[in-house]
């Protein structure tokens, strides 16, 4: 299996966070992908159908907020490209209101049929990644030329709580914004998919989970210090609403 990360083109890097990777091309078992909570909707294309749980298979994707953990089951060989997009993206580029797309991922053809069928077409009959990266590279700079204007204080707040995850920071971007807390949550809501606070609880826990994927730690106990949470038990009981698994649970998975 090999797994490539790359950084988006200046053409589309403001709606577009960071893109996934991975091919598969010696099928000895059905491979599962688990779906965690990260805070980015994502444009997915697959070059086979699998299963995907609580939703129809198909070889484009696009999912709004993961809040409940999910899975991706692949059933034979295959190619997996995952465009992450900023939070803020879904509403600006594909016209949504985010908070429908909460845990709902649909068939991206549903959209615009016109544009996506013979987008699909072409990117199944690629012969390699170079070329399917260009053209999901195209249909999003396609997007980006008509998309709506982003909401500068949705951008800010985002950006903001994604790397200042702490509950005080939702009360200092609210105030920042001059709004009501209401307004806030509607507002987010609306261009984001979930509450404000949701969002911070998602980014803390994804952004522990990339330390623990990474072995940046010594135990349970460093991640949830340096993540914020209050002690191991509340950073365990985080991980588990969010994976439905314990920490050990998945490092046991991981490595098997």
């Amino acid at each position: 299996m090999r797994v490539h990360n790359i950084i988006p083109n200046d053409k589309i890097a403001d709606y577009v966070d960071r893109i996934l990777v991975i091919e598969n091309d010696i099928f000895l078992t059905p491979f599962a992908l688990p779906l965690y909570a990260n805070g980015a909707p994502t444009l997915l294309f697959r070059s086979v159908k699998g299963n995907l749980e609580n939703s129809d298979s198909t070889y484009l994707t696009l999912f709004g907020q993961t809040v409940s953990p999910g899975s991706l089951t692949l059933n034979e060989d295959f190619t997996l490209i995952a465009y992450f997009l900023k939070p803020h993206s879904l509403i600006s580029l594909f016209g949504i209101p985010a908070f429908e797309l909460t845990d709902r991922p649909i068939d991206l053809n549903l959209l615009s049929p016109q544009k996506t069928i013979s987008l699909q077409e072409s990117l199944l009959n690629c012969e390699n990644i170079e070329d399917r990266i260009a053209l999901l590279d195209n249909y999003i700079y396609g997007l980006v030329k008509e998309a709506k204007e982003i909401s500068a204080p949705i951008k800010y707040a985002s950006e903001k709580i994604a790397s200042h995850y702490s509950k005080e920071s939702l009360v200092n971007v609210q105030k920042e914004l001059k709004i009501s807390e209401r307004t806030f949550e509607r507002m987010f809501e609306k261009n984001i998919g979930i509450s404000p606070n949701a969002y911070r609880r998602i980014r803390q826990f994804h952004s522990a989970f990339s330390d623990l994927n990474l072995g940046k730690y010594n135990n349970l106990s460093d991640i949830a210090f340096n993540h914020g949470y209050a002690d191991q038990s509340h950073y365990i009981r985080t991980f588990k609403k969010f994976t439905k698994i314990s920490p050990s649970e998945y490092l046991n998975y991981s490595t098997d």
